[in-house]
């Protein structure tokens, strides 16, 4: 969006003309005597840390047991995606650390179809955008949980096709190569089924 912050405060283009602002554009207010809202401890905040507080409290999406293609085809496509190694990444829950700050949040389960790991996804997914210590090729696995309201799929959203997505996994040292050729031996039965259950999410 190209606003800086306290934890990003260089602009990504540094030589951009309208680049004056020195300052990042939003951070902690240190004068909170000039407050003059209702909420005075949280006007303290920075705007990312509202966003941030505001996405952390977020009911999870709930998935479907019915549709699309109903309760049996969204049960067997689960256990295809297991089958075929899908889970290995996309795991499908994650436990949060029993020891949270926020008292709410410690020790609960998260479906996110995520190991929010690092890999190396090939050259189909590879876009050359270096991001902290992840290089061009390499992306952490996306949470699954809410597929099924998605439009646009991928980290550039390149497609709204389920099918093409996953195929976009394989190739050129993906980590995912293999779960690809699984997934391609199954029947249009099966991959219809798994299609089914992904969409569920």
């Amino acid at each position: 969006m190209g606003i800086s912050n306290e934890l990003f405060q260089t602009e990504r283009e540094e030589q951009c003309p309208n680049a004056t602002v020195k300052m990042p554009n939003d951070g902690t207010n240190t004068n909170p005597g000039q407050i003059s809202t209702p909420n005075p401890p949280f006007d303290v905040l920075s705007d990312i840390e509202h966003f941030a507080a505001f996405m952390r409290f977020l009911a999870p999406p709930k998935p479907s047991d019915t549709e699309p293609g109903g309760s049996a085809s969204i049960l067997k496509g689960k256990e295809i995606f297991n089958q075929i190694g899908c889970h290995l990444c996309h795991t499908p829950a994650l436990t949060t650390d029993p020891n949270s700050r926020v008292v709410a949040l410690a020790g609960k389960t998260a479906n996110l179809y995520s190991d929010l790991a690092l890999h190396h996804m090939g050259r189909n997914l590879e876009d050359g955008i270096s991001q902290g210590e992840a290089l061009g090729y390499e992306f952490r696995t996306a949470p699954l949980w809410g597929l099924g309201q998605r439009l646009f799929l991928l980290h550039d959203g390149r497609t709204n096709d389920l099918l093409v997505a996953i195929r976009e996994h394989r190739g050129g040292k993906s980590e995912a190569d293999g779960v690809i050729r699984q997934f391609e031996g199954r029947s249009e039965s099966d991959k219809q089924d798994l299609l089914n259950f992904l969409r569920s999410l």
